[in-house]
């Protein structure tokens, strides 16, 4: 699918805020996966269609969740977590994307999983680190982004898992074993 018509599709479905974000994540995403060798359109179209779901109804997606997705435990970890897995649903249902590394780029943008994707590993930090994003420890992620990606994703991960446990949340066990995987690599390969 090309750019511009990929863009007309999904905007309809965010705010305009988060298009926005969007079109950052975007950039972020091509800019990544030129540097660490990532596919760039398998890249570009992910983050496009990354935040699909995010304003969908949140019931309609527990629903979903409940009846058709494999993920079911997402549902004891906030509905912040939804738009990801159900996203890569409907954009394989509803715009027919049917790439498996796209789709599990969407799937995993926000929680990581061990074992990601060099795809995966793109989007999920482009997320993170896109331009508009302001908030206490990005611009340290985003100086080491532009030599280690893996690093950079740790970095982004202790942050999240910080500010999550901080405010006693809940952190999905993908996140954990995300973080997990990528220190044990590290140590293997020091």
């Amino acid at each position: 699918m090309e750019r511009e018509l990929a863009l007309l599709t999904v905007k309809p479905h965010l705010t305009e805020h988060r298009y926005q974000h969007t079109l950052g994540v975007v950039d972020t995403a091509v800019e990544l996966a030129q540097r660490f060798g990532a596919n760039v359109e398998k890249a570009q179209l992910a983050a496009i269609f990354h935040d699909y779901a995010k304003f969908r109804d949140k019931s309609e997606m527990r629903a979903l969740v409940k009846s058709t997705l494999i993920e079911k435990d997402i549902l004891h970890y906030g509905d912040e977590l939804l738009h990801a897995s159900c996203g890569a649903y409907y954009v394989k249902e509803e715009v027919g994307i049917t790439d498996d590394e796209v789709l599990g780029a969407i799937r995993y943008h926000t929680t990581g999983r061990p074992d990601m994707t060099l795809l995966e590993k793109v989007v999920f930090l482009a997320d993170y680190i896109e331009p508009g994003r302001q908030f206490r420890g990005v611009e340290e992620v985003r100086e080491v982004a532009r030599l280690d990606l893996d690093e950079a994703i740790i970095q982004s991960l202790e942050n999240t898992i910080s500010f999550l446990m901080k405010r006693r949340q809940p952190v999905y066990p993908d996140t954990l074993n995300t973080y997990n995987k990528l220190i044990i690599t590290r140590r293997s390969h020091a």
